[in-house]
């Protein structure tokens, strides 16, 4: 007896079918069915997300932050950001291209970088391990703390030993993969051929039109059509530069023992200098350890004496008990930044070149309790939430010394090495001596030094910590700084703009960390600056009238600035990795830069 639950005749055929590979013969085609609109779905799902990724990272690199996956670097110029970027598809390291675009940077925009200058460069390798070269201009062997006479100071006695050529060539020797040469390329072929006016410099050159036309080399290479300011897009040559770039490429030698030393020297005793050929000759860059703090979970790198970095530590750990990342950016903690910064500047006091110091245990110790968490602790308790204070109120020591313009760049290869790059001239052109043979604008980083004298307007005397001595280094205000979280690479920062350095990189960090913007809103966003003396807040315009009330309500004086003013702003760099090993970087629109990555 056939069971009808399993079996049938149909139509007389002598086969049985099972019910159940019936009902599994329709299901079949349902499945597939299925499949196949899953299957549209997905497809559809991965063109419209490959399709948005596409639009998200044009819109987002139209407005400034790129999106790489890389390697990045974010430099102050948008070619040499990209010819950096270029060096690393190459097979050239962080290192490299760091190197490459600092040079292009010095060749564009001469106003506040160059070779006739000095710096910082902290390289933190894919290990993980990190270190600091430090190739800061030194006074000259005949310098002495009185040679500064405040009423007729000859400009050839504010230049510094150049340290930029022997920095960036002692990087190359220790990690540079790509040949010396190369790295000189994009900016030796940009002099020769010349190059189209950014708008940036065409800025720069209107600013500061009198000072350009009242110097004869500069008018010379800045306005060569009858007294003429070049104008943005119109085509710049530094045929001089570049020649010079190529010996140096060549044989780096030739800047502190060959023909461009003996011009250099020349051209800064004719104006008034005391720098001599065995300066050049003796000059050698320092490889120091990097000091170390922590923030929030966070390893932060940064860099040591004659730099800035024991002051962002110190801010860093002051703030971190406040938890400013559970209510943002609230009158409050506004409030409580303006009053860090206040506490930061007067400790800056206390540092300049280490190994000037008379007693330099103690003073190595010092740096230690002001970079500990329990010295923060300590200082805390004296933060006044209800109001702010007079300058004594935080014990400074001595009188601040203002430095001024700089340059700045960020960058991170495949591997994770990292380069923080600070460089600098000082003053906008630096010292205005320029050797006309070689095309080199040279710093004027001796005004860094504090001069013996009476205490200023506020009482305070200048810091014997910072007076001139023969081979000593003026104090710095930058901080080139690499972040890690959980011991892999997560952000890379520095900036330019003097003392103002300091606040922008620590707002920049806080925008970033705490607060969870992109980093290019991190970096964009308005700024407020704070170093005790003068006693007003800075603030750029952009930040809530409400906010601007609080503070004004507890008792600060602020002076508002146009967040275009480029007299009062400092620039940030930065690139950070995420988790997923995508890569941002940006550029601060301040200086109309703009970053690039792969």
């Amino acid at each position: 007896m056939t069971n009808r639950y399993l079996y049938r005749s149909i139509d007389g055929d002598d086969k049985h079918y099972s019910r159940f590979f019936r009902l599994l013969n329709k299901l079949k085609f349902i499945i597939i069915a299925i499949l196949f609109l899953v299957f549209i779905i997905l497809l559809g799902s991965l063109i419209f997300r490959e399709n948005f990724t596409e639009k998200f990272n044009k819109e987002n690199e139209s407005s400034g932050l790129i999106i790489a996956k890389n390697g990045a670097v974010a430099a102050e110029v948008a070619n040499c950001s990209q010819f950096g970027v270029d060096v690393l598809k190459e097979g050239g390291n962080a290192v490299d291209a760091a190197i490459t675009s600092m040079i292009c940077v010095g060749t564009v925009n001469s106003f506040s970088a160059g070779i006739g200058g000095g710096g910082f460069m902290l390289i933190r390798l894919p290990n993980g391990s990190a270190e600091v070269i430090d190739f800061r201009e030194v006074a000259p062997i005949k310098s002495n703390k009185y040679m500064l006479n405040p009423d007729n100071i000859l400009p050839g006695l504010t230049i510094g030993v150049p340290g930029e050529i022997a920095g960036m060539k002692l990087a190359h020797e220790r990690y540079g993969k790509l040949p010396w040469k190369r790295l000189f390329m994009p900016s030796i072929n940009m002099g020769r051929n010349g190059f189209p006016v950014p708008t940036e410099l065409s800025i720069r050159l209107m600013l500061y039109k009198n000072r350009v036309l009242n110097n004869p080399i500069l008018s010379s290479i800045y306005a060569p059509n009858d007294g003429k300011l070049l104008k943005e897009g119109e085509t710049l040559y530094r045929t001089n530069y570049s020649i010079t770039l190529e010996k140096i490429a060549n044989n780096y030698t030739e800047f502190y023992k060959g023909s461009i030393a003996k011009s250099l020297i020349k051209t800064i005793q004719d104006a008034g200098g005391i720098m001599i050929l065995e300066d050049l000759a003796n000059y050698h860059p320092v490889v120091r350890k990097p000091i170390i703090g922590y923030y929030n979970g966070r390893k932060i790198i940064t860099t040591p004496e004659p730099a800035s970095g024991a002051v962002l530590i110190f801010l860093l750990n002051l703030l971190e008990k406040y938890e400013l990342h559970k209510n943002g950016l609230t009158g409050i903690n506004l409030h409580r930044m303006v009053e860090a910064l206040k506490f930061g500047f007067a400790r800056r006091t206390e540092i300049g070149d280490s190994a000037f110091f008379e007693n330099k245990t103690e003073h190595n110790l010092r740096i230690l309790e002001l970079i500990s968490k329990e010295y923060a602790d300590i200082v805390r308790k004296n933060l006044t939430d209800d109001k702010t204070n007079n300058p004594n109120y935080y014990n400074p020591l001595y009188a601040e010394v203002n430095d001024h313009g700089t340059t700045h760049l960020s960058a991170i290869d495949n591997d994770d090495m990292a380069v923080s790059f600070t460089s600098t001239i000082n003053g906008i052109w630096g010292s205005k001596v320029i050797d006309s043979n070689t095309g080199i604008i040279l710093n004027n980083q001796m005004d860094d030094f504090s001069r013996p004298g009476e205490p200023d307007f506020f009482g305070m005397f200048p810091s014997p910590h910072n007076f001139i001595k023969p081979g000593k280094k003026p104090l710095s205000s930058t901080i080139p700084t690499v972040i890690e979280k959980d011991g892999k690479l997560e952000l890379v920062i520095g900036g330019s703009g003097g003392t103002k350095i300091i606040s922008a990189v620590l707002q920049v960090i806080i925008n970033s960390l705490d607060f969870d913007m992109n980093l290019l809103l991190a970096v964009n966003n308005p700024r407020l600056h704070q170093q005790l003396f003068p006693e007003h807040a800075f603030f750029e315009s952009g930040f809530s009238f409400k906010l601007i009330e609080n503070l004004l309500e507890i008792g600060h004086v602020i002076q508002m600035a146009n967040i275009h003013d480029r007299r009062f702003s400092a620039i940030v760099q930065a690139v950070r990795k995420f988790k997923n090993n995508t890569i941002h970087a940006a550029s601060d629109f301040r200086k109309l830069g703009k970053a690039a990555g792969y």
